[in-house]
């Protein structure tokens, strides 16, 4: 029986979302007939754990669906193992690269890759804790996306085509296999910056623009900075709808991802305190040519409260600042990735591993001028807001050259993981998940 791996990694008080992620479980094993293991990697507190825990029990057993709810001490220790089997040259690194003790979406979703490997899992489904599903209509049917992936998620194009609605992919992709399911999100932006565009759209746009390569005119970045972090709009569902195509990689989040087979070539970047970080696969999927389906089955997203704290804000300012620190390099990626193509891939259309370590490192050299320009942008800018904003900027000019070498350590770190990243796959597919609290049917 296929096996899939759901997970939710979370770091906040989240017991509807088990609950939700929970059905859609229910779903996946009832209408596709394959065993589906629910993973909940937790960092919250122990508060919410306890929590969490308690939700996990009252959750009710079903044929095919094995809950697993891991704290980061079981997790610590299953990553312990696999490093050990893999004979990591750094394991002491692989290990803060892995599990690091600030906040990581890259990190949390890397681990899920390995202990989807330890289960044997075909495929990862990723979600998130402060998302909901929509309904089909008024008091109608959670509109889960598993529904999509589990159509045609690892099956060749070729295979896919008879799946799905339309299909924008060219004859030559059709024996490659299906890499990506996605969809967006409709409701609050992914990044909560919208307070900003309404204190002052230019300076939104001038920020928001950062993210974009610097080449780019300003035209062509105001219009990339107006379609960013929007997901897809707030039009609800109403009908299915997926095209199987290369998927352009503004059009899908990782809140409503799924991935076969190049997560266990590639891992994601395991930057710190820095948004975006999760992306990566997403543009690898596209440029390596890889077929993938869109579909419309978009998540809710929504804010937690501590965002609107005067710490939170802080913290999260920064993450959003070091996301455009990391641009620098990762735009340069990316660029190199779409040149090169589908020459990414070998002869199993599986991802070149060692190609993705040599580009990263060739961007590690890149000047950081650039960076230095971006923090002077930014500098202006939040200073151009007041308050709370200009406050942060006085944060950020203390740390400059900090956040500056931590921005080109970090593609660093990304090289290194993605060198070990094979070893330690391997591993874990002979390494136990370990102890979890579990559900079984």
């Amino acid at each position: 029986m296929r096996r899939i791996c759901l997970a939710l990694p979370t770091n906040r008080p989240c017991t509807p979302a088990i609950s939700a992620t929970h059905r859609e479980a229910l779903y996946a094993a009832q209408h596709f007939g394959v065993e589906v293991h629910l993973l909940i990697l937790d960092s919250s507190d122990a508060f919410a754990y306890r929590q969490h825990a308690a939700a996990v029990r009252e959750l009710p057993a079903a044929p095919g669906v094995t809950t697993h709810h891991l704290d980061e001490a079981a997790q610590r220790e299953f990553l312990y193992e696999v490093i050990d089997r893999s004979g990591a040259d750094k394991p002491g690194l692989m290990l803060d690269l892995m599990l690091p003790s600030a906040l990581s979406y890259g990190a949390c979703t890397n681990r899920a890759f390995l202990f989807a490997a330890a289960l044997g899992c075909a495929s990862v489904h990723r979600r998130d804790s402060d998302s909901t599903y929509q309904a089909a209509a008024p008091g109608g049917e959670p509109v889960f996306p598993v529904h999509h992936e589990l159509r045609t998620l690892g099956s060749t194009a070729g295979e896919a085509a008879a799946a799905v609605s339309a299909l924008d992919l060219d004859a030559r992709h059709t024996g490659k296999p299906v890499s990506m399911v996605g969809s967006s999100f409709i409701g609050e932006m992914s990044v909560d910056i919208e307070e900003m565009y309404r204190l002052d759209p230019e300076t939104y746009y001038e920020v928001v623009g950062l993210w974009a390569p610097f080449d780019w005119p300003a035209a062509r970045k105001r219009e990339f900075a107006g379609d960013s972090f929007r997901g897809a709009g707030q039009e609800p569902f109403t009908a299915d709808h997926s095209t199987l195509t290369l998927v352009d990689p503004m059009r899908v989040d990782m809140c409503n991802i799924a991935f076969h087979g190049v997560h266990e070539s590639v891992p994601l970047p395991p930057a710190t305190d820095t948004i975006g970080s999760d992306y990566f696969l997403i543009h690898l999927v596209h440029d390596a040519t890889l077929p993938a389906v869109l579909h419309n089955r978009n998540i809710v997203n929504h804010y937690t409260p501590e965002r609107r704290t005067d710490p939170g804000f802080m913290a999260y300012h920064l993450r959003f600042a070091k996301f455009f620190l990391s641009m620098h390099y990762l735009n340069f990626v990316y660029e190199r990735m779409e040149r090169a193509g589908e020459s990414l891939l070998d002869d199993r259309h599986r991802v070149r591993g060692g190609a993705i370590v040599d580009l990263l490192w060739e961007s590690s050299r890149l000047d950081p001028a650039q960076n230095v320009r971006r923090l002077d942008v930014l500098d202006r800018a939040y200073r151009r807001l007041g308050g709370r904003y200009a406050e942060f900027a006085d944060r950020l000019a203390a740390g400059r050259e900090r956040l500056i070498d931590e921005a080109r350590r970090d593609v660093e770190d990304f090289a290194l993981l993605t060198e070990a990243w094979p070893a330690l796959i391997d591993a874990a597919g002979t390494t136990s998940p370990g102890r979890s609290r579990q559900r079984p049917a």
